[in-house]
């Protein structure tokens, strides 16, 4: 089992940077891949990064690529989005999500999430 929170979130102008925080507790965690995703009302979820916590190998999808860098600290057993550029088309619901073995870019194949932090860029 493994449980997540995230932080971090808030209101900011576009151009603006945050840093999202997922706070991870269990065993195991090198086992596992830590995922972000967002979600604005009416639509999926969306992959937005990727980091294997063991190995540190990172996907970070197009869209952002350039803007966001997902990270981790072992130490803390956090895991970072660090959204620079901000943009209003980045506002949404920012979740992080674990599960092990590969990488998926489908929500459902995830099978631990956090509550959720709200990101709001304002134009």
């Amino acid at each position: 089992q493994v449980q997540l929170a995230e932080s971090g979130g808030g209101l900011v102008q576009a151009g603006d940077s945050l840093r999202l925080s997922c706070a991870a507790s269990g065993r195991g965690l090198t086992s596992y891949v830590v995922g972000w995703f967002r979600q604005v009302p009416g639509k999926e979820r969306e992959l937005v990064a990727t980091i294997y916590w063991g190995s540190g190998s990172v996907y970070v999808q197009d869209l952002v690529t350039g803007r966001f860098t997902i990270s981790r600290d072992n130490a803390k057993s956090t895991v970072y989005l660090q959204m620079n550029s901000l943009k209003p088309e980045d506002t949404a619901v920012y979740y992080c999500a674990a599960k092990t073995g590969l990488v998926r870019r489908e929500a459902n194949k995830y099978d631990y999430w956090g509550q959720g932090t709200q990101v709001t860029v304002s134009s």
